[in-house]
């Protein structure tokens, strides 16, 4: 299985999309555009079968659509390396509250989705890059002893995967159970390696935090907790028993196999003797209060792609019922499933929680779980009451459509589709629903080809280009080839190293830090 970049840049439009915050009327969020058929009878029954999913099927065209169309296709690589990816840093810091949706709410799909606020992209695609290092770390290599880790040590995950200039610290890993719970097959490492790390245990994303540079730019210390999410757009889907469980005190239903990786803890596990929900809650508390005791305002902003986006949820729930009201919390996922009923969207909502959901037309998984018993059964609530079994979506949504890209291809590729680096060069090159694709847009086209094929041909971008060098062996020093060891820090280890790590990471921001909670 090809491996995700381990360069991720941070990208940031230019300034001349700006859209005033306050000056913009809101418009429509969606806008469905009819597509045309085909005389050929395999293309008719594939756009039937695509109906009932409402997906969308176009043969790939010869030339560019949505208004941009290179002149000379062969020059086009060449022209984009001699621009920049990055450009200067808004400072937000007054504004944050309104880009996070808590003035005004992306819930009423207000000017800052349609046409979509440059300010907001930028935010969303830097979350977005958070999610896609989960991927980007993953060891995968079901030969390795150390499958299912990240295969680097927190302190240097950012810099390894070019993080860094986002200007935040990643303070703990979070792991959760692969074994005695019921988890998709994906989620289970290989058998062919009897010597591991941990035979129960898969990492499952981390906590980081802001430093102070870029707290002022954005006007609070903000927490970021980043899952990791699903491979295949439909592995985990099947391997679900689709069916609704409890969870607080009220009428709040959550699908099973969500709250199991959640919540899963075992005393016999190394990793696991705690949850992922109780690891990232204590670091999430402790980081709380150590920068409320400083007198700063602090906010937790949650994402994750596909899985990665349905645990975000769920922790989004948790710290709204335990963290103080004073802190903000918001998510923006991408992908991702739906993960409860009724009473559980509207239980968050409730709660101040702002959800962000950015979708793929095309994408199939977030018509998931509950494919037909979903929210827009909710006319029929008059008639058949509250109806307890039917899963809906949580916030505002900002849909997105690969035809908009004159860069990708339109076929049928439900892996392309939902690669969260699809997701992000959609984002970067959204304005609106009724204007072509941004041809200022800044992220990096070749990313979108990490572990897919959905670039058009004409950019010459091979398919799944990122994977290990030698497909992870090294030549040793005696001419033969050998899996390689890895650094002692970058070895999976729960407790040293998290104390090393974050003794480093709070003394970088001349802190002195004292734990509130025992290890």
């Amino acid at each position: 299985m090809a491996l995700s970049s381990t360069t991720i840049f941070n990208h940031i439009p230019t300034q001349n999309d700006t859209v005033s915050i306050t000056g913009s009327q809101p418009q429509p969020l969606h806008l469905h555009r009819p597509f045309s058929t085909n005389n050929n009878s395999t293309l008719r029954f594939a756009n039937s079968l695509s109906n009932f999913f409402h997906l969308q099927i176009q043969t790939p065209p010869t030339s560019a659509v949505a208004g941009e169309n290179p002149s000379n296709w062969d020059s086009f690589p060449e022209e984009k390396h001699s621009t920049p990816t990055t450009s200067p840093k808004e400072a937000i810091a007054q504004k944050w509250r309104e880009i996070h949706g808590f003035h005004g709410g992306w819930e009423e799909e207000d000017a800052l989705l349609n046409p979509l606020h440059p300010w907001l992209r930028r935010e969303i695609v830097k979350y977005g890059e958070f999610a896609q290092a989960t991927y980007d770390a993953f060891d995968f290599d079901s030969f390795s002893e150390y499958c299912g880790s990240c295969r680097y040590n927190a302190h240097h995950l950012f810099d390894k995967l070019g993080l860094t200039k986002n200007g935040y610290n990643v303070t703990k890993y979070i792991y959760a159970m692969s074994s005695h719970i019921d988890v998709p097959t994906w989620l289970q490492r290989s058998n062919l390696v009897d010597s591991t790390w941990s035979k129960d245990s898969n990492w499952m994303g981390y906590v980081a935090v802001s430093d102070d540079d870029e707290s002022r730019r954005i006007g609070r210390r903000d927490i970021v907790v980043a899952w990791r999410g699903t491979v295949a757009p439909s592995e985990w889907y099947e391997d679900f028993k689709r069916k609704l469980e409890p969870i607080g005190n009220r009428e709040a239903k959550v699908e099973h196999g969500f709250l199991s990786i959640y919540s899963s803890k075992s005393e016999s596990t190394r990793y696991n003797k705690s949850s992922a929900s109780e690891q990232v809650m204590k670091e999430v508390k402790k980081l709380v209060e150590m920068y409320r005791q400083k007198g700063e305002e602090v906010s937790v902003t949650i994402t994750g792609h596909s899985l990665g986006g349905a645990l975000a949820l769920l922790n989004a729930y948790e710290a709204a019922a335990t963290l103080p009201k004073e802190v903000s919390i918001s998510v923006i996922s991408f992908g991702a499933p739906r993960v409860g009923n009724h009473a559980f969207r509207d239980e968050i909502h409730d709660m101040g929680v702002r959800t962000l959901r950015v979708v793929i037309k095309q994408d199939m998984v977030h018509r998931m779980p509950g494919l037909v018993l979903n929210e827009s059964l909710e006319k029929l609530e008059d008639i058949m009451g509250t109806l307890e079994w039917v899963y809906t979506h949580v916030g505002a949504e900002l849909k997105l459509d690969v035809k908009s890209s004159p860069y990708l291809k339109h076929g049928i590729n439900l892996a392309g589709f939902h690669s969260l680096e699809t997701y992000l060069h959609l984002v970067d090159g959204f304005l609106s629903h009724t204007t072509p694709f941004r041809d200022n847009a800044r992220r990096d086209v070749a990313l979108v080809n990490k572990g897919c094929d959905m670039l058009v041909d004409k950019l010459r971008i091979p398919q799944c280009w990122y994977q290990l060098a030698h497909k992870g062996l090294v030549c040793n020093d005696h001419g033969r080839w050998v899996k390689p060891k890895r650094e002692v820090e970058d070895i999976p280890s729960p407790m040293a190293l998290d104390q090393l790590h974050q003794s480093h990471v709070l003394k970088s921001d001349n802190v002195q830090f004292q734990p509130l909670f025992g290890t």
